[in-house]
C-alpha cells in the first residue's frame, strides 16, 4: 500500500491529546492517546506532536521499535518532500572526545571514566545516576570489599573451567548482562551489541521490556535457538502484558525474569546532582508563558502504565500459565521474600536493588545473600539464584559464586563499555574472565563447582546479617495511631 504525502502545514495541525500526529523518519504515525502509555512517560510525546520528533526517538530507540507498539496500521503516511526540511530542528551536535585505545583498558573502572566524556550528558547522567543520595548503590560495590578470601594451595589449579550450569544449559561464564533499558543511548547498537557480545562469548542475553529496538529484531542477530532470558515490567493493561509475554515465549525465550522491586519510579538523582545550574534555572523561569511547552497542560495518569504498581505474589501463577515458562523473580531483597518465591514455584530468584535505583539504603545485594545463608539455607541448591550490584570484577563473580549464586549479572560497566560500540563490550567480557580465571587459580579451585563458603571470610559483614524478629526489641511494637493527648 501506498502511503499518501503530508504537507507540514497538515502535520503540525494535529497538536492535540485527542488528536496527535509526529514524524519518525519521514513518516506519519498517529499517536492518539499514546502519550498515556508511553513508557518514558506522556512528557517527551507531549513536546513532539505535530513535529518530527525523530532526534529525539534515534537517540533511544531502534527504527522497528514504534510499529511493534503502535502497529503498521497507524501509519498515516509520508511527510511530502518539499517539506522535510522545514519540520527537522537541527540537533545540537556535541563534541567528539577522541577516546583511549581499547587496548589500554585493563579493568572495567577504566571503561567507567571513558564513559563519562565520550556520552552525552543525558545518557551519562541517566547510566551513572542512582536513587536519591546513592547509598545502596555505593554499598553494593563497598561491601564486596568487605569480602575476603581464604586461599587453598597445592591444589593443582594450573588449569581451570570458568563454565557453568544455569536453568538447565551450559555457560561458558557465569556472567550475563544486566537487562536495563534503552540501551541505545549509549551507543547506536544497543541491546544488538550486548545480545551480539553474549553470544560471542557463550552466555544468554538477558533482553529487557524497554528496549531500544523491538524483541524481534534482537533475536535475529543472534544464531538459531540461541538461549536468551526475557525481562518483564507488568504492564497495567494484561492484555499488553500476555501479548508481550508470548511473543517472548514464541522467539525462544528460556525464561521470565519478572522485576518486582520497582513498583512506582523512584527519585532519580545524578552524581552531579548537588552542583545547582543556577542560570540555567532562571532562564528557564523567565521563558513566555507562549514559549513553555504544551505537555504540562496535558492530561495524564501520574503512575507509568507500563509497570503495574500492584503486583503481588497472584499475579506470577498467572505468567507461568499464560507462558509454560520457569519465573524468576528479579528484585529480591530479603531472605523472607527469596523463601516464598520458592514456596510460590518460582524457578529462580534474582537477587538485586536495581543497582541502586530503587529504594535507598535497602541492602547490598550480597548482604541479602548471606541473609539467606543465615536464615534459609534450607533453599540453596533447590533453586537457582542470579544477582547484580556492585560487580566490578572478577574476584567479585567468584566471591559471589562462593556464596551460592549461580550467576552473576553486569549492568552499568557493559553499558559503559559500549562507548566503544560491541568491541568495548567483548573487550569487557575478556577482562572480567581473565580476572575469574586469575581469581580462581589463586584461590585453588579449577572449577566453580568447587566454590563454597568456606573459602571466603566474611566476618567483617556478619555483624550486619538480618537474622530474624528475635531482637529485645522486636516484641514492643511501635504504636501508629493515637498516642498522649495535651
Amino acid at each position: 500500500m501506498t502511503l499518501r504525502k503530508i504537507s507540514a502545514s497538515e502535520i503540525s495541525s494535529h497538536c492535540h491529546e485527542d488528536d496527535a500526529w509526529i514524524v519518525i523518519n519521514g513518516t506519519v504515525w498517529d499517536i492518539t492517546g499514546f502519550a498515556a502509555k508511553h513508557p518514558g512517560g506522556p512528557k517527551v510525546i507531549a513536546d513532539h506532536v505535530g513535529k518530527d520528533g525523530s532526534s529525539m526517538y534515534n537517540d533511544i530507540h531502534g527504527p522497528g521499535l514504534i510499529s511493534s507498539y503502535l502497529g503498521p496500521e497507524k501509519q498515516v503516511g509520508v511527510v511530502d518532500d518539499l517539506d522535510k526540511d522545514s519540520l527537522i530542528k537541527e540537533a545540537t551536535k556535541e563534541p567528539v572526545i577522541p577516546k583511549p585505545d581499547l587496548k589500554s583498558i585493563v579493568d572495567l573502572s577504566q571503561f567507567e571514566q571513558v564513559a563519562e566524556m565520550a556520552l552525552k550528558r543525558r545518557a551519562w547522567s541517566y547510566v551513572s545516576g542512582a536513587t536519591e543520595d546513592g547509598v545502596t548503590h555505593d554499598a553494593n560495590c563497598e561491601f564486596y570489599r568487605r569480602i575476603f578470601f581464604r586461599p587453598q594451595v597445592l591444589n593443582g589449579a594450573g588449569r581451570v573451567d570458568t563454565s557453568t550450569v544455569f536453568m538447565g544449559k551450559k555457560c561458558a561464564v557465569p556472567f550475563f548482562n544486566a537487562p536495563t533499558s534503552s540501551v541505545k543511548l549509549t551507543h547506536p547498537d544497543g541491546e544488538l551489541a550486548l545480545a551480539r557480545a553474549s553470544v560471542a562469548h557463550g552466555v544468554p542475553p538477558c533482553l529487557p521490556t524497554m528496549s531500544s529496538y523491538a524483541l524481534s529484531e534482537i533475536v535475529d542477530v543472534m544464531p538459531p535457538s540461541h538461549p536468551f532470558f526475557f525481562q518483564l515490567y507488568m504492564n497495567l493493561d494484561r492484555s499488553e502484558a500476555e501479548r508481550t509475554l508470548r511473543e517472548a515465549r514464541d522467539l525462544g525465550a528460556q525464561a521470565i525474569l519478572v522485576t518486582v522491586d520497582l513498583p512506582v519510579m523512584s527519585k532519580r538523582q545524578n552524581r552531579d546532582r548537588r552542583q545547582v545550574q543556577v542560570q540555567q534555572d532562571i532562564e528557564t523561569l523567565e521563558k513566555k508563558e507562549e514559549e513553555i511547552p504544551a505537555a504540562g497542560a496535558w492530561s495524564h495518569t501520574p503512575t507509568n502504565i507500563a509497570i503495574d504498581p500492584d503486583l503481588q505474589w497472584k499475579d506470577i501463577e498467572w505468567i507461568r500459565k499464560v507462558t509454560g515458562l520457569p519465573v524468576i523473580l528479579k528484585g529480591i531483597q530479603s531472605a523472607v521474600d527469596a523463601k516464598r518465591a520458592f514456596e510460590h514455584g518460582c524457578s529462580g530468584i534474582y537477587i538485586s536493588n536495581h543497582g541502586g535505583r530503587a529504594l535507598d539504603t535497602a541492602p547490598p545485594a550480597i548482604l541479602v545473600l548471606l541473609e539467606i545463608h543465615a536464615t534459609c539455607p534450607e533453599i540453596l541448591g533447590k533453586i537457582d539464584i542470579m544477582i547484580d550490584g556492585g560487580i566490578r570484577r572478577g574476584s567479585d563473580i567468584l566471591k559471589a559464586i562462593c556464596l551460592g549464586a549461580n550467576v552473576v549479572l553486569i549492568g552499568r560497566p557493559f553499558l559503559y563499555a559500549l562507548s566503544y560500540g560491541e568491541a568495548g563490550v567483548n573487550h569487557a567480557f575478556d577482562i572480567l574472565k581473565h580476572e575469574l580465571e586469575t581469581a580462581m587459580a589463586l584461590l585453588g579451585i579449577s572449577s566453580l563447582d568447587q566454590a563454597h563458603p568456606g573459602l571466603v571470610n566474611t566476618s567483617l559483614l556478619d555483624f550486619m546479617v538480618y537474622r530474624g524478629n528475635k531482637h529485645p526489641w522486636a516484641r514492643y511494637p511501635v504504636p501508629r495511631i493515637g498516642g498522649s493527648k495535651l
